[in-house]
């Protein structure tokens, strides 16, 4: 190998060597609930005991011994800075990720495969937060995510919509003349089809579009991916092109997610109810928030999850819990419907 390519080579485990120190720390935030069942002392021992015998021939005992534990003090200055650990479903640089930081800036954040872990993980106490979309501009509700909101004991306690602007990133020192190929996921190539026929390029599927992102960092690869611009920064990409969405007005709107209901005064509520098997049933529904002259801002339907024929209805409106028409409509139409759930009286966004 030529020099240059020994350190390309080089810079590029760098970079994994980063990534996997980054999740490393991730992993020992997540311990923080279990601490006071733990012995550190032993547990380190054992930490630097297994990574010395996983040497190879050039590492010398000394040297892991003191790398791991300069890591694990590090975990432990982490851990003492008691960051809120905020969860959201996807990979770094995702528009989930976004949200995170708008919602709770200097906050540790951490991805989850799926939804449900979002959720089991804040019900549990191993994440403080959690950061869902609940619906698209374009592609309306997000099915799992709604699913997951008509039987969960969490409180929605903020809200914020994050427009999703599209970046065409591709590894730095790509000829962009040799790119053919774009990742993403299926959502985001469709919401860039024009782009991506305007530009000959032919989509590829992918299951994230911060994975698709986070694919072309570590593969050799001349393809371009399909992302969001804080991709780029994770990621050490170049941005080809911002701005590669057909619709410039697609958003997402995003819900914070705790155990423990707002301690800031709300004037948005969100609930969940049934409405029984009857003709008119959400019309008298409806009647009764008409009625008291409430202001309806968002309303979804759903059909229920083991129940044939039954639907689930997603009502926003303006007001607070503490006010007392408010309580006294919720009252009426908890007692007229099957189910009704409270999710949250929060701040609406006014961004």
């Amino acid at each position: 190998m030529k020099l240059e390519a020994i350190r390309k080579r080089i810079d590029e485990i760098d970079r994994e060597l980063v990534s996997l120190l980054e999740a490393r720390m991730e992993m020992s935030l997540r311990t923080r609930p279990f601490k006071t069942a733990t012995k550190d002392e032993e547990r380190e021992a054992a930490v630097i005991e297994h990574a010395q015998r996983s040497r190879l021939a050039l590492l010398d005992e000394s040297f892991i011994e003191q790398l791991f534990q300069r890591i694990m003090d590090e975990s432990k200055n982490l851990q003492e800075r008691k960051l809120p650990l905020v969860a959201f479903q996807g990979e770094h640089g995702a528009y989930s990720e976004m949200a995170s930081r708008a919602f709770m800036p200097g906050s540790a954040y951490i991805p989850c495969a799926k939804f449900s872990e979002v959720f089991e993980g804040v019900s549990e106490g191993a994440f403080d937060f959690g950061v869902v979309p609940v619906e698209n501009s374009l592609e309306g509700a997000v099915t799992q995510v709604n699913n997951l909101l008509t039987h969960t004991t969490l409180k929605v306690i903020g809200e914020t919509i994050v427009p999703v602007h599209h970046c065409l990133l591709v590894a730095k020192g790509t000829d962009y003349r040799e790119v053919r190929e774009v990742y993403s996921h299926p959502q985001a190539l469709a919401q860039c089809a024009a782009f991506l026929e305007r530009n000959r390029l032919e989509p590829r599927p992918y299951y994230d579009t911060a994975g698709a992102a986070r694919m072309l960092n570590t593969a050799k690869t001349r393809a371009a991916a399909i992302a969001s611009p804080l991709c780029a920064q994770l990621y050490d990409l170049e941005i080809l092109k911002e701005h590669i969405e057909d619709d410039p007005t697609n958003s997402t709107r995003f819900l914070l997610l705790s155990r423990e209901p707002s301690k800031v005064p709300g004037d948005k509520c969100s609930i969940v109810f049934a409405t029984a098997h009857k003709s008119g049933e959400l019309l008298e529904s409806l009647r009764i928030f008409a009625e008291s002259h409430i202001n309806l801002t968002r309303i979804a339907s759903m059909p229920h999850r083991t129940e044939s024929g039954t639907y689930n209805f997603f009502l926003d409106f303006e007001g607070s819990d503490q006010d007392a028409k408010v309580l006294e409509v919720l009252d009426k139409v908890r007692a007229f419907t099957p189910s009704m759930l409270l999710l949250g009286c929060y701040p609406r966004f006014n961004g």
